[in-house]
Parts: structure tokens; C-alpha cells; sequence
């Protein structure tokens, strides 16, 4: 750690793009100050939307590696419409690590952006949601164009399953689990 204040390097504390590989430095930086057990998932996204399900995908893959506290899964999406009915049922003092997808420039669809502070869901789509986390990674999916709502209806299925086990299985690896 590169500051007295216990953030991740000075680099971290901006949004930083970054492949899917580069995931495992960011989140073995959070499993050096945080034990597995501390630390909440909060995975948003819907099951309707292949763009937006990566969240839900990333914590049913959370789950499945045996991260202990994950809200958002398949089974139960954590969505704009619960969102901060969720947030509510995470226990005081958790560390949370905030996932979702957006839509970005076509040269980072694919890439990731990864900050010690919050993310603001629904962003790409004009949403008015708060802030959460105080880490994040945002899945760039696709494109965001004119009309973001069906970007994200019609974005590739696989692409977001291949991103969302990259989320899990880095975070898995770098806290020392397996599945």
C-alpha cells in the first residue's frame, strides 16, 4: 500500500481500466486488509436483461467459490427496483465491493473499471440510484449509444458470462478460494 489512509495505490484511487487478468491485483490488494468473511458482494443487475445480468452472474459464481456473503444472484437480483431494500439487509460494518455492468467507449467493451470508492448503478441508462461500495468494478458490456436500455437487451450473452467468471473467479483466487 503506497498511503498512510490504507488505500489501495495511489493509481487506485481513480477509475482504472483494466482486462480481465489485471482483476486479481485489485482484489488480492482488498484480501491483504479484509478477511474473506468481512466482505459483502453486492452484485446489481437484473435476470431480464443479458447486458444487465452480469451482476446477478457474478454473484451466483461468488456463491458457488464460497464467498460467505453475496447479494445478488440469479435467484434473487439485486435490481434498481430492491436496491436499497438490499442494501438495508447487509450487516453494519461489512466491507463492500460493488459489481455491475455498464456501457462504455467500444474500445473498453470487454475491460473493466476498478476504484476504492462507490459506484452509481443504472449511470448508463440515466438511472438515479446511490452511490455504493466502497469498492467497485463496473463490467464494460457494450456500447453505450442512443438508446442504452436496448444495448443492453441485445448484448451477447457470452461475452457477459465470460466477464462475470473473471470477476469470480479472480476474487476467488485472490482470497484463497475454490470451487
Amino acid at each position: 500500500m503506497s498511503d498512510q489512509a490504507g488505500k489501495l495505490p495511489m493509481a487506485q484511487t481513480a477509475r482504472v481500466r483494466m482486462s480481465g487478468q489485471e482483476l486479481g491485483p485489485f482484489f488480492r490488494e482488498i484480501s491483504k486488509r479484509h478477511d474473506a468473511e468481512d466482505v459483502v458482494f453486492l452484485c446489481i443487475g437484473t435476470d431480464r436483461s443479458t447486458g444487465d445480468a452480469l451482476g446477478p452472474l457474478t454473484g451466483s459464481r461468488l456463491l458457488e467459490y464460497g464467498f460467505p456473503l453475496v447479494v445478488g444472484t440469479l435467484q434473487e437480483p439485486c435490481d434498481a427496483g430492491n436496491l436499497e431494500t438490499r442494501l438495508n439487509e447487509i450487516p453494519e460494518g461489512k466491507i463492500m465491493i460493488a459489481v455491475d455492468a455498464c456501457l462504455g467507449q467500444p474500445s473498453s467493451v470487454g475491460y473493466f473499471y476498478t476504484m476504492e470508492g462507490p459506484l452509481t448503478p443504472a449511470a448508463s441508462v440515466g438511472g438515479k440510484l446511490p452511490a455504493v461500495g466502497q469498492y467497485s468494478v463496473a463490467a464494460v458490456v457494450n456500447v453505450h449509444g442512443p438508446k442504452p436500455y436496448w444495448t443492453l437487451q441485445v448484448t451477447s450473452l457470452y461475452q457477459v458470462m465470460q466477464m462475470a467468471e473473471q470477476i469470480a473467479s479472480q476474487a476467488a483466487s485472490a482470497f484463497g478460494l475454490r470451487a
